[in-house]
């Protein structure tokens, strides 16, 4: 028989057994779904996530097409066909958006450039260019905030109207109805209220650290991420103020191309869809 002291010795160990194990199972989770330079929470109100697990494959979002298409929302397009779609998030002009337009129109490639207030009140020739060359100009708010700690309905709708007015002043155009929530902050709430509101919400499937302006990725490492990870129906996300982005788009796209990709406006992901 085992003494009272040898047993509760034995429960000890037991426990820390169990708790070991039961730790090193939820690291060892959190590894397997993050990549190092993709930090960020994954849950169905929080930070947009991706988990990047097979070249070549779109990555696992924290939310699937199913969940996102009650709201509207879209992050890729299911589908094996390669065709990508081209987003660009732009918060101020620091001279680098005319060679993105430039590349863009050298290969013929529509894309969606989803602008904040600054942007517009700064920028209003680029913003007639990109209409002028059939581009889509979408909706990042007009302040940039999270989004997510946004309660009620009518701050949500200013912040989106705002950019809606001063988009017609520019343009004499209504602006298309799709949204960007910044820096992939949302809640389901904010979804239903974009779904009200009669827009469309738009994630992404491909991005990389871009946007750090004293910390410019490498042209090997913009395209170590961007061709590795490329995918069927991707939906890319670039930011206009990158200097490398700048540099390498002509040839990033002709990379895609021969690899057989073709590009697509999200007017088309959206019918798909």
């Amino acid at each position: 028989m085992i003494d009272r002291s040898s047993y509760k010795k034995y429960v000890k160990i037991g426990i820390l057994f169990c708790a070991s194990f039961l730790l090193g199972h939820a690291v060892g989770m959190a590894r397997d779904y993050f990549t190092q330079d993709e930090a960020v929470t994954a849950s169905a109100d929080g930070n947009w996530g991706l988990s990047f697990q097979e070249e070549g494959q779109p990555p696992v979002a924290n939310a699937s097409f199913e969940e996102l298409a009650k709201y509207n929302a879209y992050y890729a397009e299911d589908t094996e066909d390669k065709v990508l779609y081209l987003t660009f998030d732009c918060g101020y002009e620091n001279g680098n958006t005319p060679a993105i337009l430039d590349a863009l129109k050298k290969h013929n490639a529509p894309a969606t450039f989803f602008v904040v207030g600054n942007f517009l009140s700064t920028s209003p020739d680029l913003v007639k260019r990109m209409v002028a060359e059939g581009h889509t100009v979408g909706n990042h708010t007009y302040h940039h905030p999270d989004m997510s700690k946004i309660s009620t309905k009518e701050a949500f709708a200013k912040e989106l109207s705002d950019i809606e007015e001063l988009y017609q002043q520019t343009t004499g155009q209504q602006m298309t109805k799709y949204y960007r929530p910044p820096q992939g902050k949302y809640s389901s709430a904010n979804l239903e209220m974009a779904k009200e509101l009669g827009y469309k919400t738009f994630f992404w499937s491909l991005a990389y650290v871009d946007w750090y302006q004293d910390k410019q990725p490498t042209k090997e490492e913009a395209f170590k991420k961007l061709l590795g990870r490329i995918h069927p129906g991707a939906v890319v996300l670039l930011h206009n103020t990158s200097s490398t982005n700048a540099a390498i788009l002509d040839e990033l796209l002709t990379k895609w191309e021969e690899m057989g990709y073709t590009f697509k406006s999200l007017d088309e992901l959206a019918a798909a869809q």
